[in-house]
């Protein structure tokens, strides 16, 4: 790539940037959130068109339209997942390229495929699932399989370890590694620093559009990494204080959950949670976690057991009943759950919040406090660009995720519901909001943390619970959990009666 750039309104998101990647490397793009390295790999592909500069692929260059770079062997793994949602898994992996043709589809020719690729390459799914029933992990895992089985010797990832548990990740990791010695090229985007130390062979750090550095990954080091990104140095995480637990604020008996397919998601699953208190729920992504997020904010009615809030039973609540009860939630799927996409910035902030004032007089919204509130919230969280009057869609998946939790932090919950809360974010924004956490429990908040991410899990909770196939495998104090003990448990190894 020579000289890329490409410009949206009032934002600059590739300034000239310069990128090489040599035939049969791993070669990772790091950069904070809202750097332009999604709009660079889209530029890649086809999805967009830059407005300046050139792409090369295989000594050739590249004139937009994914179907001509992919028949060039490119495939890409977006953040945001390209997949028709009421289709099926095997559906979805085929699409475009279906075995037996357009007019009469080999549908059984495409379940084994599915089934074979997630034998070799440990991404089992069911192929008749449907996509609008997955998980954001299994979503992911599709996408996966769709860029294998077109046989893509030149293949882009974005963030793709964020939903894998520790084992899994080391195993994507050899299967990469395993493409590379047969011929492939790997490009991936992480905020993970120790993942491109350990995975790859080059390493581009971009920062505000621009390409701030290149290098041989054996001659950096996590911390200048780190600086490069940020364009300071960084100071040390902030050490988690003794945690003081107050009354139970939440309170789960024997619940069961059934999913939109009507099988069993969670089942049986007991737990409390104190106010000043932090409970870790680990687990591979499917296993029940959005289910249980969305039966304890409300969206979905629990098919048994029950669920006390400050002594309350939350029978038939509808979900405002949840709110209003103190329940703050940030969930998995930010686009599907987290924000009106249509909606401005200002707009996105305050929702939960719009029908109160200072947001809400005589039943009409007071536009200055939206802005003095978006104004405020966009400098405290960094996200950028901070203005109001913005689309929320056109924020980078970061950025969006910063909205997302900087709306739940600002109604200060007696209860957080904290699904994947730094999906997304960079290393400064991990930080920030893990702060933010340890804060909130500071103040007597209880918080359920959900996560695949082991590293947050163990960084942040005082217990920590693990869920396999809807169901408690283990709930462990801090001091007894590790890396992996808790990845087995993901797993359903060394279940507990």
């Amino acid at each position: 790539m020579r000289g890329v750039t490409k410009q949206f309104p009032g934002v600059l998101a590739n300034d000239r940037v310069d990128l090489r990647v040599a035939s049969g490397e791993i070669h990772a793009i790091i950069g904070e959130n809202g750097a332009g390295k999604s709009t660079l790999m889209g530029i890649l592909s086809g999805v967009l068109r830059a407005d300046e500069g050139e792409v090369w692929l295989k000594g050739e260059p590249v004139h937009g339209r994914p179907d001509r770079v992919s028949q060039r062997g490119l495939g890409m793994v977006y953040q945001h997942f390209m997949l028709v949602s009421t289709f099926t898994v095997a559906e979805n992996v085929v699409l475009g390229a279906e075995p037996g043709g357009r007019v009469r589809l080999d549908l059984e020719s495409a379940r084994e495929t599915v089934r074979r690729l997630g034998r070799d390459y440990g991404l089992n799914l069911d192929p008749d699932a449907r996509i609008q029933d997955l998980s954001v992990g299994e979503q992911q895992r599709v996408e996966i399989l769709k860029v294998l089985y077109r046989g893509s010797d030149v293949i882009v990832l974005d963030e793709p370890t964020q939903v894998l548990t520790p084992q899994e990740r080391d195993g994507l990791f050899s299967t990469l590694r395993s493409l590379v010695r047969d011929g492939c090229t790997i490009l991936f985007i992480t905020h993970h620093l120790e993942e491109v130390m350990a995975l790859s062979d080059r390493v581009t750090v971009l920062r505000r559009g621009r390409v701030v550095g290149s290098m041989r990954t054996a001659e950096a080091t996590v911390e200048t990494l780190a600086e490069r990104m940020v364009g300071r140095e960084i100071g040390s995480p902030e050490r988690r204080p003794a945690s003081q637990p107050a009354d139970v604020a939440l309170e789960v008996e024997a619940l069961e959950v059934h999913s939109s397919r009507g099988f069993a998601a969670v089942r049986g699953v007991s737990f409390e949670i104190r106010g000043g208190e932090i409970l870790g729920l680990a687990g591979v992504e499917g296993n029940g976690q959005r289910e249980l997020v969305e039966t304890l904010t409300g969206l979905r009615t629990p098919s048994g057991g029950r669920i006390r809030i400050g002594g309350r039973t939350t029978d038939r609540w509808p979900p405002r009943r949840f709110l209003e009860a103190g329940v703050a939630a940030i969930h998995e799927d930010r686009r599907a759950r987290g924000m009106i996409e249509p909606f401005t910035l200002a707009e996105n902030l305050v929702l939960g919040r719009h029908g109160k004032p200072p947001f809400s007089r005589r039943g009409l919204l007071d536009l200055g406090a939206l802005e003095r509130e978006a104004v405020r919230l966009a400098r405290e969280f960094n996200i950028h660009p901070p203005r109001p009057d913005v689309p929320v869609r056109t924020l980078s998946g970061g950025n969006q995720q910063r909205v997302v939790v900087a709306r739940e932090f600002a109604k200060k919950p007696k209860i957080l519901i904290a699904a994947h809360p730094t999906r997304g974010l960079d290393i400064a924004g991990r930080r920030f909001v893990h702060s933010a956490l340890l804060k909130e429990r500071s103040a007597g908040a209880a918080i359920l943390l959900v996560s695949s991410d082991l590293e947050e899990i163990l960084d942040l909770a005082d217990r920590v619970a693990v869920i396999f196939e809807g169901r408690f495998t283990g709930v462990l104090d801090r001091d007894e959990a590790s890396e992996e003990t808790l990845g087995l448990l993901m797993l359903g190894v060394g279940r507990e009666p």
